[in-house]
């Protein structure tokens, strides 16, 4: 007599479907576990704010203490630094960090605040609204829109303790009675129209002078104002050390020894900030990396 094999054994056959079900639901389960939770759709936008604000705050004290942009808005520094009013000038990186350390030397050129006898050499006309005011201060943040009225460039001449004068027989500035090498001068004013002197530095003060000796109102304009045209050594707000726009003028701003000393390379120090910078950022990332 034949025996149904299949109802022999009724309970075996229909377990195993079930055990098989069972075990698929687990490793399901497990590689569900197993894969990240996906974020909340607009988790990006809620975040979004604070990392605006976080790059704000970075950006105000990389400005504030490490490298700031200015616009070259004059010619008194041509033809090393390119500038007029109503044409596309200049937009150089200011490095504050050296004069953290130490004080500004012969052939730097420097951007300081002028005194309150320094007429601007150019004029702002201030936003009337608030909006066109924030624009304003992003513009000069970058360095796309003209500083501050009051925020001159200039080459630094003499130190405090210096005594500095013009003209030799060669028609060359002098200072402690040595001529300066100045190969950044382009053309001058005829030799005579344009002696001064001697004067001499008060400790903490500089003497400083525009590339473009015929068109800038420097410290010769001012030898009657009170300090003798010289400008205290705290309103330096830093180095002018790379020109960055336009691209074709992309170019590092060296300090040359004008009087003979061994003068310090801008290169080495401005590239100082960018690596505080990337320091800086590194709080961010981490906070990235633990919300994923």
């Amino acid at each position: 007599m034949t025996t149904d094999r299949a109802s022999e054994h009724p309970a075996e056959h229909s377990d195993e479907p079930d055990r098989r079900d069972d075990a698929s639901e687990a490793d399901i389960g497990r590689w569900r576990r197993k894969q990240p939770a996906e974020k909340p759709k607009g988790s990006l936008l809620k975040e979004l704010p604070i990392l605006l604000v976080v790059a704000f705050a970075l950006a105000l004290l990389i400005k504030a203490f490490l490298v700031q942009a200015f616009f070259i808005p004059s010619g008194s520094m041509e033809p090393t630094l390119h500038g007029c009013p109503g044409c596309p000038g200049d937009r150089v990186l200011v490095n504050k960090v050296p004069y953290y350390f130490d004080d500004p030397e012969p052939g730097d050129i420097v951007v300081f605040r002028g005194p309150e006898s320094w007429v601007p050499e150019f004029q702002v006309t201030e936003p009337s609204n608030v909006v066109q005011s924030l624009l304003l201060g992003l513009g000069r943040a970058i360095g796309t829109a003209p500083s501050d009225e009051k925020d001159f460039v200039k080459r630094v001449v003499a130190t405090g303790g210096q005594t500095v004068e013009c003209c030799d027989t060669d028609g060359r500035v002098t200072v402690d009675g040595q001529p300066l090498t100045e190969p950044y001068l382009a053309s001058d004013s005829p030799i005579e129209t344009r002696s001064f002197g001697p004067i001499t530095v008060p400790g903490g003060r500089l003497w400083v002078m525009g590339d473009n000796r015929s068109g800038s109102a420097d410290s010769r304009s001012h030898v009657d104002d009170g300090d003798m045209g010289t400008i205290p050594v705290d309103n330096v707000i830093g180095k002018a050390s790379v020109i960055v726009w336009p691209i074709s003028r992309l170019d590092w701003l060296g300090a040359p020894d004008i009087q003979g000393l061994s003068a310090s390379s801008g290169e080495v120090a401005v590239v100082a900030p960018y690596g505080l910078g990337l320091v800086g950022t590194a709080p961010l990332v981490a906070w990235r990396r633990r919300r994923r």
